[in-house]
């Protein structure tokens, strides 16, 4: 199997690095990760000036690895493209967690999904954060059992799988939690007296059960199975038999 790995965070992010050598037990990796932080960028393509790339410049051990003056999206178009016969795409492992409405921004998540739209398998991995970064010593092992999980489920294309800070070690197939939220513009002012404006989000409705974000406020690995096919089809079905 030849695995295809790229993130948002970035190539010096110690979750690209976690997740090239999880995903070494299972074949063939290449990393192609952006060379700076892109994380929120959605699945934001380089249209106005060329792409590039290089050697990483860390050492990823016996790993070939690439930074890209791109998107996440891109890394997996470059990566495709420059490497014949990708099998799989994983992008993360994200330092925070890509849950319900962030499906929508997520730089981890569209990744994947660029990758479905290539014809290949993705596969996204986020984990929760709180007070500094995570262990990610610790959570090597929550990533292979949920690699084991799916790795050879090829009938799911696109899958989005999120861990908590602190794995018991159970997984939970999991829907999107797609709830209604509150996003407000908060403005303020740097130290020069210049003002900037922070995009926030408060959720206003109970988290649902059987979602992904319960799964991970009981401490479990989330694997939510999406598509890419956004058609209201109830609506379809309901004007077809009018």
């Amino acid at each position: 199997m030849k695995i295809l790995v790229t993130n948002d965070d970035g190539i010096y992010s110690p979750g690209l690095s976690c997740l090239a050598q999880e995903a070494a037990k299972y074949g063939e990796v290449i990393v192609m990760a952006p060379d700076i932080e892109q994380s929120s960028m959605g699945q934001a393509i380089t249209s106005g000036k060329p792409i590039t790339y290089k050697k990483s410049p860390i050492h990823f051990k016996d790993i070939e690895a690439f930074r890209v003056s791109g998107t996440p999206a891109d890394c997996v178009a470059l990566g495709i493209h420059l490497f014949e016969d990708i099998d799989l795409v994983l992008s993360g492992i994200n330092i925070g967690s890509n849950l319900g409405n962030s499906a929508w921004h997520s730089g981890t998540l569209s990744a994947a999904r660029q990758a479905v739209l290539f014809g290949v398998r993705g596969i996204a991995l986020s984990v929760s954060v709180g007070e500094g970064e995570p262990d990610f010593d610790n959570l090597s092992s929550f990533v292979q059992d949920a690699l084991n999980e799916v790795i050879n489920e090829r009938d799911l294309k696109l899958l989005n799988i999120n861990f908590p800070r602190n794995p018991v070690g159970e997984i939970e197939w999991t829907s999107q939690s797609v709830r209604k939220y509150d996003g407000k513009i908060m403005a303020n002012q740097d130290p020069m007296g210049r003002e900037h404006y922070w995009f926030t989000v408060i959720p206003i409705e109970p988290i649902d059960d059987g979602s992904d974000r319960w799964a991970v406020n009981q401490g479990k690995t989330s694997i939510t199975p999406m598509i890419l096919d956004l058609t209201d089809k109830n609506y379809l079905n309901i004007r077809s038999k009018n």
